[in-house]
């Protein structure tokens, strides 16, 4: 089997890519930069905040310093979250998931969202207490496509004395750039259908595409382990 987990957030547990969309807008406007919102989802989606302010301004041609990137991170902060309290859709089977993976062994989240979003979602999906650790976008230098965050992941679990079980981890991403982090991680992963195609999802390396987190029961888990390690 593969007992541990690690889920990507945005995309996968929480359906909030509009929420950003719209603060990402909100934000850069001030500069007078427009966002599209095929833009955001073609371009920049799966970056984390630096990386994709970092994109959007070098896109219309400016030349953002590392300053300016963190005063527009702090102010797209409480735009997110003021729109997220009012309403953050979450997935259908997102929370039965966690729940179950975590009943299984350790789950985690790598995200490249902020600490403080992931902390809301969880709440909302009233999911907290089963993830046993979060690696946010605090803790990394560089966002996915890099597999920084995995490997942090893996690195908490080994000091932990859950290596093995940890190079094994079962990644579950929605995104192109989040399936080529875990893969050049070296872990499984299986690619949901909620942001791109299973085309595209295949194309980065997916090891399974499911069209839904209900689908991702113990005997499809069970399955995947036995084609991937025999």
């Amino acid at each position: 089997m593969l007992p541990v987990t690690f889920f990507d957030f945005n995309g996968v547990l929480v359906n909030d890519e509009v929420v950003h969309f719209e603060t990402f807008r909100e934000v850069v406007a001030s500069l007078g930069v427009t966002l599209s919102e095929h833009d955001y989802l073609h371009r920049y989606l799966g970056f984390d905040d630096a990386g994709a302010f970092r994109a959007i301004l070098e896109d219309a041609g400016q030349r953002p310093t590392a300053e300016q990137i963190a005063t527009l991170i702090e102010a797209k902060r409480p735009l997110y979250m003021t729109r997220a309290r009012a309403h953050l859709p979450t997935f259908p089977g997102a929370a039965e998931l966690v729940k179950r993976r975590a009943a299984a062994g350790p789950a985690l989240v790598v995200s490249g969202a902020l600490r403080d979003e992931v902390e809301l979602g969880l709440e909302v999906l009233g999911v907290r207490s089963s993830i046993q650790h979060i690696v946010a976008a605090e803790d990394t230098t560089v966002c996915k496509p890099d597999p920084e965050g995995y490997l942090l992941a893996i690195r908490y679990l080994a000091e932990r004395g859950q290596e093995e079980a940890a190079r094994r981890a079962l990644v579950i991403e929605d995104s192109l750039a989040g399936v080529e982090a875990a893969k050049a991680a070296g872990l499984p992963c299986i690619g949901v259908t909620h942001t791109y195609s299973q085309q595209e999802l295949g194309g980065s390396g997916a090891d399974a595409i499911v069209t839904s987190l209900e689908s991702i029961d113990d005997a499809f888990v069970a399955a995947l382990f036995q084609r991937l390690y025999g």
